[in-house]
């Protein structure tokens, strides 16, 4: 049940169909709490005006096994009323003849006790049975409800993919004809590499933005997997010296995922460092850290805000996308920086 729940549902429509079920069904579960209380207060003065009449018609037979019977003094009663105490039900009747005494007629409190308990349990009962109604009729109208957001979504993500995959021709073509340039070393030229560098770190990111990570989990060795990604990426920052030393460390978890955070982080360690900086990738306490020497982080707290930035190089999304991805797989990440010192960005494997 749990696995079709996160086949359906992604996160965002997790959360608008939880809220919209709570709502709906504590609203609900409300509203019929209350009308069962009443109903259960007029289902007791039923039932006490049931026994009030067997009292009555019990008054002049005294035949009745269900009351028991006793004469009082009248001063102290009034007749045709009904009496409720700790000890008995009770009510009190005038006696021919007699101008002192009143006929008392009781049920003992147990015997009461007894039928308000049955009376209990047949509307609990109810209660539950509607209970029930209420929870499937609660589910289907947030399903209901949720429909126009899942179609929302859906036309969304299509929407992107296309836009990702028509990128392709174009940055194709831009990186050829760039590549036949004679002067690569001019700022012009540097300066256009980047900018397709960055879209297609854009395009990487988008990609795994759009991809749900939570059901596609394998196990893996972390250390070979981050070696080869700093072997891809030192190339690209000469005076940087990357360190790895997680021994026989394994992680279960989306591998995809996981390399899309292990890059962003990596890049940005590599990209904001100083010259001749370091970045070192360790294991320590059940935490994965990625630490550099480089300008450090003048607000920790806000680097995971979608189109935060400090520098003037990126767009400020790719550790919002980092952020997301490590939610998805149930990853805390914060970061520990110092301006001037460098930053260490920490993630927790739950």
């Amino acid at each position: 049940m749990l696995e079709v729940w996160d086949i359906y549902l992604k996160k965002v429509e997790k959360e608008s169909f939880l809220k919209s079920f709570i709502l709906f069904f504590l609203s609900q579960t409300l509203l019929a709490s209350a009308l069962f209380y009443l109903n259960y207060e007029k289902e007791v003065q039923t039932l006490d005006t049931n026994l009030f009449s067997k009292m009555r018609v019990c008054s002049y037979t005294l035949t009745c096994k269900e009351f028991q019977f006793d004469f009082v003094a009248k001063k102290s009663f009034e007749a045709y009323k009904l009496y409720k105490t700790p000890q008995a039900l009770s009510a009190y009747f005038p006696i021919l003849g007699s101008d002192k005494n009143y006929l008392k007629l009781f049920l003992p409190a147990q015997s009461y006790k007894k039928q308000l308990t049955q009376l209990k349990n047949q509307e609990f009962i109810r209660f539950l049975v509607v209970m029930m109604l209420l929870l499937v009729l609660s589910m289907a109208f947030s399903f209901y409800t949720l429909s126009p957001l899942r179609n929302a979504l859906h036309l969304t993500e299509e929407f992107i993919k296309d836009i990702l995959h028509d990128f392709n021709t174009p940055l194709a073509t831009l990186r050829l004809n760039i590549a036949m340039l004679k002067n690569k070393e001019d700022k012009k030229i540097i300066r256009m590499q980047n900018a397709i560098q960055n879209i297609l770190d854009l395009q990487s990111n988008l990609k795994a933005y759009l991809q749900n990570h939570q059901l596609q989990k394998e196990l893996f060795v972390l250390e070979p997997l981050v070696q080869e990604r700093i072997a891809l990426l030192e190339k690209n920052f000469p005076e940087v010296t990357f360190t790895c030393k997680l021994g026989n460390r394994k992680l279960h978890t989306n591998k995809d995922a996981f390399i899309r955070i292990v890059d962003n982080l990596l890049s940005n360690a590599g990209k904001y460092n100083k010259r001749y900086g370091h970045v070192d990738v360790f294991w320590e306490d059940k935490r994965f850290i990625i630490s550099d020497t480089g300008k450090g982080i003048e607000k920790p707290s806000m680097v995971f805000e979608r189109f935060y930035k400090e520098q003037e190089r990126g767009i400020g999304i790719g550790l919002h996308i980092v952020k997301k991805l490590c939610d998805e797989l149930g990853i805390k990440i914060y970061v520990e920086s110092e301006l001037g010192v460098g930053s260490r960005f920490i993630l927790t494997i739950i």
